[in-house]
């Protein structure tokens, strides 16, 4: 019983949201018909028409990722849309319209005079007392309602999958975008790795560096003074042993920071699997067979769930988090779940941009689902070959 009610309330649930769906198209398809002239020029055409993709994509519960500008798509899909729009929109208005006005005349029946009682639309039944009236109310709603379920679902889908077909880049603007996302990619990795070189040579050049000149020195110093004062000599070079000690622990903190000995101790498994015991939340680690990963591929998927917990823990005021990484054929997915208050965005920050920019830079990519209240899901795409 449960479970046929459960799915009684779904399919009512789905039936208004592609009804709400087909009554907008029918209000944009008027607005287009009537704003056509205007709606021509390409600067509104654009807008108006990834407005539609985005509603599309949103009813299909399809990512619609950013496209170039095609005017001839544009403008074909108004014309695409007063077509469609227009009569799927009707058909909404006519089943969900006349379930109003089911429930409308059946309680206003006593307003009508006796002498002419209204009749239901769809079963010619006299609404002269309660108990005809709420008899025929009911058999007319389930028959509507029923017919609703069946009709305006599909009806929608195939309108949000025309629209989604007509305004979808051709191959070869696909490619040229393409093209330009990675040239755009490779950009901002060289700026980044040029960063990062000189970010290196400042830590090597002030911090490591100077350590070994000041232990060069100490122990010249030494040696000059051992014939004469040994206790001075011996000072000196436990100085230098101090410092070699120091030099040596930066030195490590500049080479993990170019790739984490981890990796090259344990591979990745063993890498990601000891991020769940230093985690700031609770963290389950679930990691699949990923065979063998190439080096850079290793490093990106590891920063990015370190990145991503890191943000965890600072951030999103969860009280657990998940990562799953797997391997599918040519592909590696890292997955980041946690419980947190949610709206995280790449574009503010917080390490998310860096993840995006990494994967990217691998012809990857990133995508992150977080709502506000949560939860957030990361998934970091990052091609093995």
């Amino acid at each position: 019983m449960h479970g046929v009610i459960g799915e009684a309330r779904a399919r009512s649930v789905e039936t208004g949201r592609c009804g709400r769906y087909l009554l907008g198209t029918l209000l944009t398809a008027a607005v287009t018909l009537v704003a056509a002239p205007l709606l021509c020029v390409p600067s509104l055409a654009a807008p108006w028409a990834e407005h539609h993709r985005r509603r599309a994509g949103a009813l299909l519960g399809r990512p619609v990722e950013p496209r170039p500008r095609a005017v001839r798509r544009d403008l074909a899909w108004l014309a695409v849309q007063v077509a469609t729009g227009l009569p799927a929109g009707a058909v909404a208005l006519l089943c969900l319209g006349n379930l109003l006005l089911t429930l409308v005349v059946t309680v206003g029946w006593w307003a009508f005079p006796a002498s002419d009682p209204p009749r239901l639309l769809l079963l010619d039944v006299p609404v002269d007392g309660w108990t005809p009236a709420l008899t025929a109310d009911l058999a007319q709603f389930v028959l509507l309602a029923a017919l609703s379920a069946l009709v305006l679902p599909p009806l929608a889908r195939v309108h949000a999958r025309c629209c989604l077909a007509v305004l979808a880049p051709s191959s070869a603007e696909r490619l040229a975008a393409r093209v330009s996302e990675l040239t755009r990619t490779r950009a901002d990795v060289l700026r980044a790795h040029g960063a990062e070189l000189r970010r290196i040579e400042r830590d090597l050049h002030d911090g490591t560096q100077a350590r070994l000149v000041a232990i060069a020195m100490r122990l010249a110093v030494a040696g000059e003074t051992l014939p004469r004062d040994p206790d001075a000599a011996a000072v000196l070079v436990r100085q230098a042993q101090a410092e070699t000690e120091e030099a040596m622990t930066e030195l490590r903190s500049v080479i993990r920071a170019i790739y984490p000995p981890v990796l090259a101790d344990q591979g990745l498994v063993g890498a990601l699997g000891s991020l769940g015991t230093r985690a700031g939340v609770p963290t389950r680690i679930d990691i699949g067979e990923l065979g063998e990963v190439p080096a850079a591929v290793e490093a990106v998927a590891y920063f990015a769930v370190t990145e991503a917990l890191a943000n965890i823990a600072r951030h999103s005021r969860a009280t657990r988090a998940a990562v799953r990484v797997t391997r599918d054929g040519a592909s590696l997915s890292a997955e980041i779940t946690d419980d947190g208050t949610g709206g995280a965005d790449a574009s503010r920050g917080s390490g998310l941009d860096g993840i995006g920019r990494r994967a990217a830079a691998l012809d990857g990519t990133m995508k992150i689902i977080s709502p506000p209240g949560g939860p957030t899901t990361l998934t970091v795409e990052l091609p093995c070959v």
